[in-house]
């Protein structure tokens, strides 16, 4: 048996029948008097000496890994790319850079057209893919969560300003509860810049009953998710239009 002294750190060695009982022992380098107690096999073989043990194999620290960019698929190469003008072009970037110069401050209604929105697609895989290539062909950046855990982080990082949740989704961890949970707990002004919209098989499309029952936005049937975004223009439409005088107060633009 090995004991460490004290006073100086010195490593003593103890052995024979001596170590079998509780012993005093004296520090040679220091000559400091301490107790020699012998180990408890039971100590011995416990999880905190073994170097392999459930407390110990396992990982603690997972990296957090949010919802990913939905990139759409890239149409094959001998697929002819849509030519658009030079005059056509040279029009629309003269128009942005009046629109740009002409308004230093953007209008509370309004939004500017270069701004993409950022919006999260919780949903199950039947309608997830659909769902994103929809929003992504109409100027929004998608990020699509596959679990739970990717929602929450990218709700963390990202200045998500549009989610849209499946109550099913990640069923078996709980998932919609997790994100309805990071949306209350949001503070007023960043709950205000969220427009929240609750996917349902059940519930009928932009029933403003059931949706304050549910402290959504929105609400959209899965049977009408082929109109998602003009249903959701409408909606941003009128929200935007209820906080029109809120936000030229604040000098924001619209969501």
């Amino acid at each position: 048996m090995i004991v460490i002294c004290p006073k100086c750190l010195s490593q003593i060695q103890v052995g024979g029948t001596d170590s079998e009982r509780p012993s005093s022992i004296r520090c040679s380098k220091c000559n400091t008097t301490l107790n020699a107690v012998p180990v408890s096999p039971a100590s011995e073989n416990s999880a905190l000496t073994v170097g392999r043990s459930p407390s110990t194999e396992q990982r603690r620290f997972k990296p957090r890994v949010p919802a990913p960019l939905f990139v759409e698929k890239a149409a094959p190469i001998d697929a002819p790319s849509p030519a658009v003008p030079m005059e056509e072009m040279g029009q629309l970037l003269a128009n942005l850079l009046k629109q740009h110069g002409s308004n230093s401050t953007v209008a509370p209604n309004s939004r500017p057209a270069w701004t993409l929105r950022k919006a999260l697609v919780c949903t199950g895989e039947l309608h997830r893919e659909a769902i994103a290539r929809q929003l992504t062909k109409n100027a929004y950046q998608v990020f699509v969560a596959r679990d739970t855990a990717q929602a929450v982080d990218r709700m963390r990082e990202n200045q998500i300003e549009v989610v849209l949740l499946d109550p099913d989704f990640d069923f078996a961890e709980q998932g919609a509860a997790f994100v309805i949970r990071e949306v209350n707990v949001l503070r007023p002004a960043q709950r205000r810049r969220l427009f929240f919209i609750l996917l349902s098989p059940l519930l009928r499309t932009m029933d403003a009953h059931a949706a304050f029952l549910h402290n959504v936005n929105a609400i959209v049937n899965f049977k009408e998710v082929d109109d998602l975004f003009g249903i959701l223009e409408h909606a941003l439409r009128d929200y935007n239009d209820l906080y029109k005088e809120f936000n030229r107060a604040l000098k924001v633009a619209a969501l």
